[in-house]
């Protein structure tokens, strides 16, 4: 029994540098025009936010200027990025309510230099009532963010919008604003509850709002190799999209687990883990998917060179 054991470690260990070598090996292109993805979900517990902050960590750490963009009152991505994020601090808040500017509000994580970030704050609880009787009120987060885009002088290959799990004027502005969707998805029971319902918000937003709005991305998040159940879901999910699904999965782990606790990423907390690893791997995937035929190319070059 042992035996087996120490060859299931030593496979599992032969994989792993395998597949960080595999990483080592390949320059991710970077697109040419700016990604807005706003991560959504409105079924709770998905690792939405988790996956947001985890693959922008990635792709700044392969070299892309990376936003991330906190819309969710509770502030978790905020947390892990390692901003300020107390009431008194320049927030999301005050750029949707129009009294401060995207660059104002704008703070460098601690995650990595390239990966800056706008937090939120507990005013944004409010920001729904406050929000209904303004102008453009579905059009203020894509306004302040074409702006700064414009006139930033550095130049951003990802925006990462992370809003609430639930269907409000909040997340009606990330829909707005971005260009992409990414889902993530558990590999537990109920996993595409409630999907229905956000394809159809979607396509409304489509319709009314913002006709450039696609569902790019799915990545499997919670998966667990070792049961017929998680196969089962991540089959599923497969054959329901099968263009938008990675095949680079997010495992159930310990270490993305505790790496909130801690005001981190999974990769500053532990960069070594599987968790980092399959983030890395996500994020790779998604600007191989991303790229245009001449940005592929040149990744080629670059490598062969």
């Amino acid at each position: 029994m042992a035996e087996v054991e120490n060859s299931l470690v030593g496979d599992h260990l032969v994989d792993k540098i395998r597949r960080r070598r595999r990483l080592a090996e390949t320059r991710s292109p970077l697109p040419e025009t700016t990604r807005v993805i706003t991560v959504s979900n409105q079924k709770g517990g998905v690792g939405k936010t988790t996956t947001t902050v985890n693959l922008a960590s990635a792709l700044a750490r392969r070299g892309a200027n990376v936003l991330v963009i906190d819309l969710d009152p509770q502030g978790n991505a905020s947390t892990a990025l390692g901003v300020q994020h107390r009431p008194e601090v320049t927030s999301i808040y005050d750029v949707l309510l129009g009294d401060n500017s995207l660059q104002d509000a704008l703070q460098v994580s601690t995650d990595n230099e390239n990966l800056h970030c706008v937090p939120s704050t507990i005013n944004l609880a409010g920001a729904e009532i406050e929000l209904v009787s303004l102008v453009a009120r579905e059009q203020r987060l894509r306004t302040a963010l074409e702006t700064f885009l414009r006139e930033s002088e550095r130049t951003y290959h990802y925006v990462f919008i992370d809003c609430p799990p639930s269907l409000g004027l909040l997340t009606v502005n990330a829909f707005v604003a971005a260009n992409e969707v990414l889902i993530p998805i558990q590999c537990e029971y109920y996993a595409l509850e409630g999907l229905s319902q956000l394809l159809g918000n979607i396509q409304l937003i489509q319709k009314h709002l913002n006709p450039g709005l696609q569902v790019s991305t799915i990545l499997l998040t919670m998966y667990d190799a070792r049961t017929n159940l998680a196969q089962e879901v991540a089959g599923e999910v497969r054959s329901h999209f099968p263009n938008e699904v990675l095949n680079a999965v997010v495992p159930r782990s310990v270490r993305i687990s505790e790496a909130p606790s801690y005001g981190q990423t999974v990769h500053a907390y532990d960069g070594a883990s599987i968790g980092a690893l399959a983030y890395l791997e996500a994020a790779a995937e998604m600007a191989d998917r991303g790229a245009s035929g001449k940005e592929q190319a040149d990744a080629a070059n670059n490598e062969r060179a």
